[in-house]
């Protein structure tokens, strides 16, 4: 099989398809012929020595796809050779095939393509994590998201329109603001040219907002935390400010982690905040949790109440290109990896 290698931390050059043999399914596992695969701004980061849970380098990273069964371990039962699925799995999904326990595999309708199922996965499952498990979305909230032009972004914004008043405010450049208003943010900000705090202030008359779900890390979750108002939570589920360019910075690293804010469980009590962390890469014990959700959100989807936008569709042989879009912030939704 044909996968994409990261051969050492760098830029997108270091990227390189190579072959390999076949896997093999062990028990309780099925083999998936990967007809598409989605790329997120963690894979990015692990190409740039940034990500911590990443194999050792060299590695094939990939944590969603969706393809065909074309095996079946010892033991694995519920599905069937040849049927449509998608699919977690713990790295090796930028290949042309790739194993996975059957628990975390599930059938796909007909009329559901490889490319806006591959784009389910994590975006969605993150998004839906965040709002209904962690965050309990309530009518009436206020919601600040940021990278909200990213594909968990467009997949909270398509969320919180499932829940009756949800008032959004989502940070990205002004060129992605139509399609920030095309998915129903209420307030896109242009982070790049306006003082997003001063900004949400001033558009809830100085209260600030309900739940920050932050991606960026550093100092904008101190900042985030002053925008919450009383029984305010922010959730943290990334550290995207740590990549600055194609290439990892130390002094960007350092510049970040001395802006993380200090918290204690007294300050926390006394202002009546909440800060919770979310990361799917440490919840693989519990497959039953992500299975439940993922569930939910094909029910979702066949009620038209999601729909994955996907920003571009890449062989493996332009994955440095993939790379590059979302390393520079263009994307506009999810970048998607095909054999």
């Amino acid at each position: 099989m044909r996968a994409v290698w990261i051969t050492k931390a760098g830029g997108p050059e270091v990227l390189e398809v190579r072959s390999s043999p076949d896997p093999t399914p062990g028990p309780g596992e099925v083999r998936i012929s990967v007809r598409a695969a989605g790329l997120n701004f963690a894979e990015v980061m692990a190409r740039q020595g940034l990500y911590p849970d990443a194999p050792k380098l060299p590695c094939v990273v990939g944590y969603e796809v969706a393809g065909v069964v074309d095996a079946l371990g010892e033991g694995a039962t519920g599905l069937e050779v040849g049927q449509r699925v998608l699919a977690l799995v713990r790295f090796g999904g930028h290949a042309e095939m790739v194993c996975a326990p059957v628990e975390r595999v599930l059938p796909i309708p007909h009329d559901l393509s490889f490319t806006d199922a591959a784009a389910l996965p994590v975006n969605y499952l993150t998004a839906f994590h965040m709002l209904f498990r962690v965050a309990y979305l309530r009518p009436g909230a206020r919601v600040l998201v940021h990278m909200a032009a990213g594909g968990v972004g467009l997949a909270v914004l398509q969320l919180c329109r499932t829940v009756p008043e949800v008032v959004t405010f989502g940070t990205a450049s002004a060129a992605k603001h139509e399609v920030l208003r095309e998915e129903g943010c209420t307030h896109p900000i242009d982070y790049r040219t306006e003082d997003y705090v001063a900004r949400v202030r001033e558009l809830t008359g100085g209260e600030g907002v309900d739940l920050v779900l932050d991606a960026l890390g550093g100092r904008d979750w101190k900042r985030g935390l002053g925008l919450l108002r009383p029984v305010g939570h922010l959730i943290a589920y990334g550290f995207a400010n740590l990549a600055g360019g194609e290439k990892r910075s130390l002094r960007r690293l350092a510049g970040q982690f001395t802006g993380v804010p200090v918290l204690s469980p007294f300050g926390l009590m006394n202002r009546n905040r909440t800060v919770s962390g979310v990361n799917l890469g440490h919840l693989w014990d519990r497959s039953d949790l992500l299975r439940e959700e993922l569930a939910a959100l094909l029910d979702l989807w066949g009620t038209g109440a999601v729909r994955p936008r996907v920003d571009g569709v890449y062989p493996f042989d332009r994955a440095a290109e993939a790379h590059r879009r979302i390393g520079e912030r263009r994307n506009v939704g999810k970048v998607i990896l095909v054999p």
